[in-house]
């Protein structure tokens, strides 16, 4: 029989090999179920033999036994020896590390968890409190989720409730499997707190911003206060009224659910050091549920003393690519993709307790991925490992059960094929309470190596004639990973293999048989043995026959080439705020600073002073006036041709708030707090400093009757959130009139709010205050006699208390002279003065009554008709208030405008008889006035604070420019150091568009 003759060839060949090996048996523990049948006892030890075994962070033995009985570790050690009864396996190049514990995962709770507990019972008024929520009563398993995890190494988490304010209390859960009696360890482990509202679509009402949800919370916590102080007293004294049986105040109050700590989500840096302040303001534990931004203000983070559970979402590489779409990529974007990837290295080396979690991955599957990357950038392995591991067990009180191999402990292990942070090893198995599950399927008999093939002649008939067989001998190679096998085969000349495969112990592929003389694929398979092959095969016409296959050599795993990974560093310090003109160093303040030779307006008696001096010591004006003297080693800034004025102060801006300017949610929301939302990020700040501005008056929105209240700040660029608080500043709050608050522009999203008209504004005005005046009877007679039950905290009315106490001040958004007549009657009926109304751009009509109440006017320079309520303003109107005797400000409401506030009062001027020195006070000292920081603020005078603009010409004119701002004797802003920082930014970009251009992080 001719047969053809074909030269061999080696071709690549692609397994995937599974091997299925039995795992040991489940631990037995006490149950209240009764048996179906005869009882079982089963012993359950197994003893790991040979392994290297980290116990901990910084605790390696290179080579030891751990035994493991009933679910429990009971010895570890280099001389450990496994008892009589145990399953031994060897571990013999595999590395045992505890199992790791996710700290934040939201898995096993349905969505609707929330809602559902928000309906039933006595719940709290608010559908987003849901302290009563357990994930513990409501976990269900999620088999796919837990496998994902555990092939991360994970064997616990930590599984938190679904989205609301108020969120639930979590619970720790195991990774193994089983219905929820078996999986769920400890119940009620923190309770969690969001302090954003729900998206729109998730609900809508109140609270709609994060100043409102921050609030929310505060509100209920004192409410608990408030319902378990009453519940008690009315157990001890049943005569009195019983108060309100409310599921979310009973467990929002029960002492257990106030030992946990509460979890505060932080999904920015602002919001970590927000949710340490809650936390403060109640004295209780908190873990910070971080962004990955902590970095940015790390000093701050680091001050609060709490730990953080981190993400490791790293952000990818900008697009920078195509040089049109580089433009719109910001320095902050490209310094935060350099640094990220720092942030847990940062935080660890800052001694920030950690703890880590896959949550916010796009695949949970990744997470090794990314805390390799952490490692690379600087993180240490044994901090890498005590984030997976003690950390997370210390902050939800298991440090006792988990987190290391010690005797005594679950036996919850991550078994690794070598260093768990290089960047090749791979997670083999995790055992959860002493029962294994496997990553990847362990090598029963492994198939690696060369095999000399041979075909039986006699088992049937060729691929291209009957009882033809063109080959009788080749070579297999099979090499790779278990579970991703590859390799060649030499037969004849040759053939391609696909659909490789191997289950169990049988190795199966096929190839097509083109080069052996026929069209079509033949396939084989065989049983396989340590060092023999035997199996079947089928030829494309569908003969069969028999082959087998000794080893002829040994697997050698190819030689690692790769060279270690090397540290990889950020290319430029963190800066404050991150990105665009960001300082890495508060300004520095030098003892003394001589302002000399300036033409110096002072807003004060002094009035203007040409070449004029002002001398600035620790931060105040020490003295002003012609031919100061120079003290030794004192700053001197030379100014001749220049002019010196008080730095502007805006007394209407929304610059540097990220709460939302209103919380619209209700008609009165005098309990929300712009302060709790300052935002040092916001370029504004810098902006407006470029404009001589060094305070603002940062208002919320005229959306409501009774909004929130007001925060003054300081311009102090690049400084934390409470730095940019100006201290002691009388508080304010917003109110407001006119259309907006009755709605008749905002659509369809209000039309059932009350009031709909100018006299239900009246008329609820009234009813607010009358509320707190009762509300402050109530406390007064509950102090006085100590009896009853006392009065439930209230932060709405609690602020508007203090309006009528004098000691918060209103501004209130105004325009028609029939409601700024109706708001001072209502004052005057309450005993309410110094009011300051905003825009009041009918104040021209009714400014002999605004004098004789003392009530001031922040306005417009020249804004009318704009809309309809406005349509008889006039650019006369600040004048024409001043002539009258009312204190006149200008303001801008309006990012943009703030910048030239100067050349906003030189208006005046055209406007009206007014002098130079006196418009420039409509920015300076006549908002100081009204905002009662006149004694600190607002005129260069003896003792106040040097808050200073320097000025390249006079400061009324629009061809002057800002050169210098000074805050304190600190200079915040410089022209000439912002053409330069301009330039190093140029530089910065480029350098960080290469490295992304490379993928170097």
């Amino acid at each position: 029989m001719n047969r053809r003759r074909v030269s061999p060839l080696v071709l690549p060949l692609s397994i995937a090999w599974v091997a299925l090996a039995p795992f040991s048996a489940r631990a037995t523990v006490e149950t209240t179920v009764p048996p179906a049948g005869l009882r079982e006892h089963t012993p359950s030890v197994t003893a790991l033999t040979n392994a290297r075994i980290v116990l901990g962070p910084g605790r390696l033995l290179r080579r030891g036994t751990l035994v493991i009985r009933e679910g429990v570790i009971t010895d570890v050690g280099p001389n450990a020896n496994p008892p009589a009864d145990a399953v031994v396996r060897d571990m013999k190049g595999l590395t045992l590390y505890p199992g790791f514990i996710d700290a934040y995962a939201e898995v096993g709770v349905r969505a609707k968890s929330q809602e559902d507990a928000a309906r039933k019972g006595s719940a709290y008024w608010n559908p987003w409190v849901t302290p009563q929520l357990s994930v513990g009563r409501e976990f269900s398993p999620d088999t796919a989720a837990a496998r994902k995890l555990r092939s991360q190494g994970f064997t616990t988490i930590v599984a938190a409730p679904p989205p609301g304010i108020i969120k639930g209390m979590s619970a720790v859960v195991s990774l193994g499997s089983g219905d929820p009696s078996d999986l769920v360890i400890q119940r009620g482990t923190a309770l969690h707190v969001s302090l954003k509202p729900p998206a729109p679509e998730e609900g809508g009402g109140y609270p709609d911003s994060p100043m409102g949800a921050y609030t929310l919370v505060r509100q209920a916590l004192l409410d608990a206060d408030w319902y378990a102080a009453a519940q008690a007293e009315w157990g001890k004294h049943p005569d009195l009224p019983r108060p309100e049986t409310n599921d979310a105040l009973a467990a929002l109050s029960d002492p257990a659910t106030m030992r946990r700590p509460l979890v505060i989500d932080a999904p920015d840096e602002l919001y970590a050091l927000r949710a340490d302040r809650l936390a403060r303001e109640f004295g209780r534990s908190a873990i910070l549920r971080g962004s990955g931004r902590e970095y940015r203000r790390l000093d701050a983070i680091r001050a609060t003393g709490r730990a953080v559970i981190l993400p490791l979402d790293f952000p990818g590489a900008p697009p920078v690519t195509n040089p049109d779409e580089a433009v719109n990529v910001s320095l902050e974007e490209l310094m935060h993709w350099d640094l990220a990837p720092e942030n847990p290295a940062r935080l660890a080396r800052a001694g920030v307790p950690i703890a880590f979690t896959a949550e916010g991955l796009p695949d949970s599957i990744t997470f090794l991925e990314s805390v390799r990357k952490a490692v690379r950038r600087g993180l240490d392995k044994d901090a890498a490992l005590r984030a997976l591991t003690v950390t997370p067990a210390a902050m939800f009180g298991l440090e006792q059960r988990l987190g290391t191999l010690d005797p005594g402990r679950a036996a919850n292990l991550v078994v690794a094929d070598g260093d768990i942070f290089a960047r090749k090893t791979k997670v083999r198995e995790v055992w959860i309470d002493g029962r294994r599950f496997d990553v990847i399927p362990p090598i029963s008999t492994d198939p690696r190596g060369a095999w000399s093939v041979q075909i039986d002649a006699g088992s049937g008939s060729g691929p291209g004639q009957k009882d033809a067989i063109p080959v009788r001998s080749g070579l297999l190679t099979v090499e790779g990973e278990p579970g991703a096998l590859s390799g060649s085969i030499s037969l004849g000349r040759g053939a391609k293999l696909k659909t490789p495969e191997m289950l169990e112990a049988r190795l199966s592929f096929t190839f097509p048989s083109d080069s052996l003389g026929a069209k079509g694929v033949t396939r084989m398979s065989g049983t396989v043995s340590e060092s023999d092959i035997v199996g079947t095969g089928v030829w494309p016409g569908g003969s069969e026959f028999t082959w087998s296959a000794r080893r002829a050599r040994a697997y050698a795993a190819p030689p690692d080439t790769a060279r270690a990974d090397s540290l990889i560093t950020a290319s430029f310090p963190v800066t404050y705020p991150l990105g665009e003109f960001g300082r890495t160093a508060p300004p520095s303040q030098p003892a003394a600073i001589l302002f000399r030779d300036a033409t110096v307006w002072t807003a004060g008696p002094a009035g203007v002073i040409e070449h004029g001096s002002v001398l600035v010591q620790r931060g105040r004006v020490a003295a002003v006036g012609r031919g100061l003297k120079t003290p030794g080693g004192a700053k001197v800034v030379e100014c001749a041709g220049r002019h010196l004025t008080p730095g502007i102060i805006d007394c209407h801006s929304h610059t540097a708030s990220d709460g939302g300017i209103n919380e619209s949610g209700q008609t009165v929301t005098a309990e929300v707090r712009i302060g709790d939302f300052i935002d040092p990020n916001d370029m504004d700040v810098y902006r407006e400093l470029a404009g001589g501005v060094t305070a603002a008056h940062v208002l919320h929105g005229s959306a409501n009757v009774i909004g929130g209240q007001n925060q003054l700040i300081k311009m102090r660029w690049g400084a934390d959130p409470e730095a940019m608080k100006f201290a002691g500043a009388p508080p304010t709050i917003k109110f407001a009139l006119g259309e907006n608050v009755k709605q008749s522009n905002w659509g369809d999203k209000y039309t059932t709010r009350y009031p709909q008209t100018r006299m239900g504004v009246e008329q609820l005005l009234r009813d607010e205050f009358a509320a707190a005046r009762d509300y402050q009877a109530a406390w007064r007679e509950w102090r006085s006699a100590k009896k009853g039950i006392r009065p439930r905290r209230d932060l709405e009315l609690e602020a508007i208390a203090e309006v009528l106490d004098g000691t918060r001040r209103i501004h209130c958004h105004s325009y028609r002279q029939d409601e700024i007549l109706m708001i001072m009657r209502v004052c005057d009926d309450f005993g309410v003065r110094n009011v300051t109304f905003q825009h009041v751009l009918e104040g021209y009509k009714v400014a002999d009554e605004m004098a004789r109440r003392g009530d001031g006017g922040s306005t417009f320079s020249d804004w009318w008709a704009y809309k309809m309520e406005v349509y008889d303003a006039i650019p006369y109107n600040g004048v024409l208030m001043q002539d009258a005797g009312v204190v006149v400000s200008f303001n801008s409401d309006s990012n943009e405008l703030a910048r030239r506030l100067n050349a906003e009062a030189g208006k005046a001027r055209k406007y009206g008889a007014m002098s130079d020195a006196d418009a420039l006070k409509l920015v300076t000292l006549n908002p100081a006035r009204q905002l009662g920081v006149a004694d600190k603020v607002g005129s260069i005078e003896v003792g106040k604070d040097a808050d200073l603009a320097l000025w390249s010409g006079p400061p009324l004119s629009t061809y002057s420019r800002c050169e210098e701002t000074w805050i304190e004797g600190r200079k915040y802003f410089d022209r000439d150091e912002d053409r330069a920082e301009r330039e190093r930014e140029k530089s910065m970009r480029a350098v960080l568009i290469q490295k992304a251009l490379r993928g170097a992080n």
